[in-house]
């Protein structure tokens, strides 16, 4: 067997496969002799089938077969061997004129070359690392919601403003009938909410569903309506109101912070604020870091520049899916997948030049502070450590978790990099001023 490769570009290459009698001869006589030994057929006894009949039958598929599994084999091992860094697969070049009954055959495949090129991570311009704070006005609402919570629920006769009000929304036709509680301030426009004030048990308020709520959303939470028919719904529904509460604030009293927090965690309202404080950035972390992660993502993709091989790659998309896809099509594929396809590159160069590895130990102590943090969520504080193992190995036996958990794992070590290396400058913002700068709303 011979194989030769001619460098077309540097992104592209044609591999030659020359495969000779002596290569594949010895393979298909034994896979002949065996099948001779069991072939069943009429006339004859089994394993006295005379050779020349089990050749005729059986020779060139054999041949075929054999041949093909010594070309995949011997493709693989040479791009192994030459540190060919290839996208996609070979692409086999068609052979119209292939004789099978020869005894010497040829194969060329097509080879997409992965570009060389160079990442900087330190940009000209900095990039942004928001640092998310829990602002006072933010602390005192939570304190407040806290309190609500906790309070108790008082029966009224008239609303006024901060009053929960349950009813229940109609329409004419029949198709809205929903009893719910809500207050004031869900409602959009100060006009709205007037109408309420003063109003008693009994009472009927006519109401204009379009432009109702804040948030189109709560349509469908407050009177049920379906998703699609709750944006744009512009329809008259009346609210009868059937209860009026107000809620009275818990004190904040040791015996509030022992039912939030445990026995004697917090001591005073000082302590609570800065619990909260603490807790919320803990969370408010994990969006920095994910808006980090982006705009890193954005300007690798943006500004490390190299050419790929997309004529090749367009022609591999035709064929690599279930279906086989037309030029077009492919083109339309290539050019949805191509910013992937970059990162991808440009991901797998930072793990191989800063020696990122997800080692099975990591991965394991990743997956148990997983548990434990979700354990957390339903109120197990602290599972022993044979609870988080047997756990831990109950999710590491499932390839798709060990995929999933490994992802996870390289991106924190992709993001931890970022903030080494990359030029990022810290801004510090509170939550409501970070949506809207980074969101725009």
């Amino acid at each position: 067997m011979n194989i030769t490769r001619e460098n077309i570009d540097e992104l592209n290459a044609v591999v030659k496969v020359d495969i000779a009698k002596e290569d594949y001869s010895d393979k298909v006589e034994k896979i002949l002799i065996d099948y001779r030994k069991t072939a069943n057929i009429p006339g004859f006894r089994k394993g006295h089938v005379p050779m020349g009949m089990v050749k005729k039958q059986y020779g060139k598929a054999v041949l075929i077969d054999e041949v093909n599994k010594l070309l995949q084999d011997a493709l693989g091992k040479y791009l192994v061997e030459e540190k060919l860094d290839v996208l996609g697969n070979p692409l086999p070049k068609p052979q119209d004129n292939l004789d099978w009954d020869s005894d010497a055959f040829s194969f060329e495949f097509e080879l997409g070359l992965a570009p060389a090129f160079e990442v900087n991570l330190k940009s000209k311009k900095p990039i942004t690392y928001y640092k998310i704070v829990a602002d006072k006005k933010m602390i005192d609402g939570q304190v407040e919601n806290i309190q609500k919570q906790y309070g108790k629920l008082i029966n009224k006769d008239v609303v006024a403003e901060g009053d929960e009000i349950t009813g229940v929304f109609k329409n004419e036709d029949g198709s809205i009938e929903n009893s719910t509680t809500l207050t004031l301030d869900k409602f959009k426009g100060k006009a709205t909410a007037k109408k309420f004030i003063g109003a008693k048990v009994g009472d009927v308020v006519t109401l204009k569903t379009k432009g109702l709520f804040n948030d189109d959303h709560d349509l469908m939470n407050f009177l049920k309506v379906p998703h699609d028919e709750a944006h744009g719904l512009n329809i008259e529904v009346t609210f009868t109101i059937t209860e009026i509460n107000t809620r009275e604030l818990a004190d904040l009293d040791q015996d509030l912070f022992d039912k939030l927090f445990g026995k004697d965690v917090v001591k005073s309202v000082t302590e609570l604020k800065a619990k909260i404080k603490e807790d919320a950035e803990k969370q408010f972390v994990q969006q920095s870091d994910q808006k980090l992660l982006n705009d890193v993502t954005e300007h690798l993709i943006e500004n490390t520049k190299f050419d790929l091989p997309s004529e090749f790659l367009q022609k591999w998309i035709q064929t690599a899916g279930e279906e086989q896809l037309d030029d077009k099509e492919a083109k339309d594929e290539y050019d949805k997948s191509e910013k992937s396809m970059r990162y991808q590159l440009i991901e797998g160069k930072l793990i191989e030049e800063h020696d990122l590895q997800v080692k099975f130990e990591d991965l394991k102590a990743f997956s148990k502070e997983m548990i434990k943090g979700q354990m957390a969520q339903f109120g197990q504080m602290n599972p022993s450590d044979k609870e988080l193992d047997d756990i831990a190995a109950r999710v590491m036996s499932n390839q798709d978790e060990v995929k999933r958990l490994s992802e996870q794992l390289m991106s924190q070590k992709l993001l931890q990099l970022y903030k080494e290396k990359a030029n990022l400058k810290t801004k510090e913002l509170a939550y409501d001023k970070f949506v809207k700068e980074v969101y725009g709303s």
